[in-house]
């Protein structure tokens, strides 16, 4: 199963982009995390189809209502899928 982290990089911290995502991402049956980061970007580790990481990837291009996204980054990851649900982290996660 494929595996990616996104950066989204813009206005998308106090605009409720991560519950968003949570609620996107359990709608497309992705697991992973996502957090704020400390440069003001929000990141996303995600597991999914690769279908299901493509439409996530171009809902993060608009993000929830408020937030004002100006570039979306991906990268893919090794290994095998190990999340469970999708969650909100404080910081990155350890096991990336």
């Amino acid at each position: 199963m494929p595996r990616a982290r996104f950066v989204v990089r813009g206005s998308v911290q106090g605009v409720n982009f991560r519950a968003s995502a949570v609620r996107e991402a359990l709608r497309l049956a992705i697991t992973g995390r996502v957090w704020n980061s400390d440069d003001g970007s929000v990141e996303l580790v995600a597991e999914g189809s690769g279908g299901a990481l493509a439409a996530l990837q171009s809902w993060l291009n608009d993000g929830p209502p408020g937030a004002d996204v100006t570039e979306v980054s991906r990268t893919e990851l090794g290994g095998k899928p190990h999340y469970e649900g999708f969650n909100i982290t404080w910081g990155a996660p350890r096991d990336d």
